[in-house]
């Protein structure tokens, strides 16, 4: 009877082993979509409107996005929410509320990307876009444009399930007119949220 070699089925099984989890790290190529839930506070100092001492109430919504990693570790990332709707608070009384849907174009940094960790971090910088409507009649927000940043981590289940947890901000200033006036209201939303990355 010929005895049993140890060594090749140690080196297959390793082997194997090796690009099980490595697969769970990012790489160039790596497509993802995300969707979550996230909650959207405005800053505490939103301005004036016609006078009066405008409040930005903090909302919830679903959030969305998909990216793309032309680098083990730089990618860029399209993200969204369905509208948020803010309720208002004018002089101190109640003036209905407005929705705010935000785009935000990202390049993302993934410091461990390339490496066998089921724990992936990133750090994101890009510009929003962000769409004002519904407001309450007698006034009109313009749609803003500004900077805008995120860091994120996901946590792989799988190979291609991830749960994700993030926080962004972004510079949302909007022209407001009302009552025969114009003024600079500063939104400057921080969204803090999680859900769940897929990537193939």
């Amino acid at each position: 009877m010929k005895p049993i070699r140890l060594i090749p089925v140690v080196a297959v099984a390793a082997s194997t082993l090796f690009v099980s989890q490595a697969a769970l790290a990012y790489g160039a190529g790596d497509v993802f979509v995300r969707g979550g839930f996230a909650k959207s506070e405005p800053s505490s100092d939103n301005g004036e409107v016609a006078g009066q001492d405008l409040s930005i109430e903090d909302s919830n919504g679903f959030t969305f996005g998909a990216g793309y990693l032309f680098h083990d570790k730089i990618g860029v990332e399209l993200n969204s929410s369905e509208k948020i709707e803010h309720d208002l608070a004018l002089g101190g009384g109640d003036a209905g509320s407005i929705d705010r849907m935000p785009v935000n174009l990202l390049v993302n940094y993934y410091p461990l990307g390339g490496l066998d960790s089921k724990v992936q971090p990133y750090l994101g910088a890009g510009v929003n876009y962000t769409r004002f409507s519904g407001e309450p009649d007698g006034i009109n927000a313009d749609n803003s444009y500004g900077a805008a940043g995120q860091v994120g981590i996901d946590l792989a289940i799988t190979d291609n399930l991830m749960l994700n947890g993030f926080a962004n901000y972004a510079e949302v200033h909007s022209d407001v007119s009302a009552a025969g006036s114009e003024s600079e209201v500063k939104v400057d939303p921080l969204t803090v949220g999680g859900g769940v990355t897929f990537r193939f």
